[in-house]
């Protein structure tokens, strides 16, 4: 069996279908269900069973020995909550039992860290091990990520494999529930759909011009191809990124959206909101190396020809679920 925390989520769920296709039917889902609006997100894939995120330990205690792989994507991710004991309980103190859980059971792990740890990216993008003590995040999200981070590298127990995987900015099918925290191609398709155009943030730093701060945008298919490697790789334990390697700016972005939509641009410019405006990133690139170096050799789609899948295979088709 393949345990999928998160599974009720936009990666998580789109995880579950992945592995659906590889012919892994045995997955054991678990997830906080009772939010309606992720009910269709798992909809037709093959489970076997549901279990409650509270009773997931209690549940593992007695099925240890028929868990082959856990993958821990489950979190809360929201970049605008700044209560501390929510990101403490769900990011921090839940990771620790699954990490010790998989040490004492001998299940190899792979969890779910994020590119908000680098903070203004003023130590570099690099997963240099090293270095991830002296990151500063910018809310208590990236907060909570990089202290999990910290906590494993730290321990001298450790599960046979694990990897901590930073991803970047991934947007694609089943972050429909998502609301402010869709990506913002998602958001750029729902108000373009409306009003044949859309509204930037505008730039609020003097090196960067409107529309051309830059992300590093991975589309949510080439991130499960990352995670079904390391499930087959089980070796080379340790934290990467999981980006494309390549910063592309919000008008990229944009212009690809309207193209994805056969729609004529138009882009004009609003102020960042002022609760985000002192926390935002402006540029974000992974450093892809490390994982290359493992033997990670697929490729990763590029922003056009994701944007394009996405659009027109899921979005221009009622909000299809992967």
């Amino acid at each position: 069996m393949i345990v999928v925390t998160g599974a009720a989520g936009f990666i998580g769920s789109c995880l579950v279908s992945r592995l659906n296709q590889d012919n892994f039917n045995n997955i054991i889902v678990v997830d906080d269900f009772s939010n309606p609006a992720k009910e269709a997100n798992l909809k037709g894939k093959k489970i076997q069973e549901f279990v409650e995120r509270e009773s997931f330990f209690e549940w593992l205690d007695k099925n240890k020995e028929t868990v082959e792989f856990i993958f821990h994507i489950g979190a809360r991710t929201d970049t605008t909550e700044f209560d501390k004991s929510i990101f403490d309980k769900l990011n921090v103190s839940y990771s620790q039992k699954i990490w010790k859980a998989c040490c004492d059971y001998q299940i190899p792990l792979v969890y779910a860290s994020s590119a908000a740890t680098y903070g203004l990216g003023e130590l570099g993008y690099d997963d240099n091990e090293e270095v991830i003590p002296k990151l500063k995040p910018l809310n208590p999200y990236g907060d909570s990520k990089n202290e999990f981070d910290i906590w494993a590298l730290k321990q001298e127990k450790k599960p046979f494999f694990w990897t901590g995987l930073k991803f970047f900015n991934v947007y694609g099918p089943n972050e429909y529930h998502k609301a402010r925290m869709a990506s913002v191609i998602f958001h750029a398709y729902k108000q373009i759909n409306a009003t044949d155009a859309m509204k930037l943030f505008r730039s609020h730093n003097p090196d960067f011009k409107d529309g051309e701060q830059q992300r590093d945008f991975i589309y949510v298919k080439d991130l499960l191809e990352v995670l079904i490697f390391l499930m087959h790789h089980r070796k080379d334990s340790g934290i990467y990124n999981l980006g494309t390697g390549k910063a592309r700016t919000f008008l990229d972005l944009v212009k690809n959206t309207f193209s994805a939509m056969d729609k004529e641009e138009n882009i004009s410019f609003i102020d960042t909101p002022e609760d985000i405006r002192d926390k935002y990133q402006y540029f974000t690139e992974a450093n892809m190396q490390k994982l290359l170096d493992i033997g990670y050799d697929k490729g990763f789609h590029s922003l056009e020809e994701g944007i394009k899948d996405y659009v027109q295979e899921y979005l221009m088709k009622d909000f299809k679920i992967y």
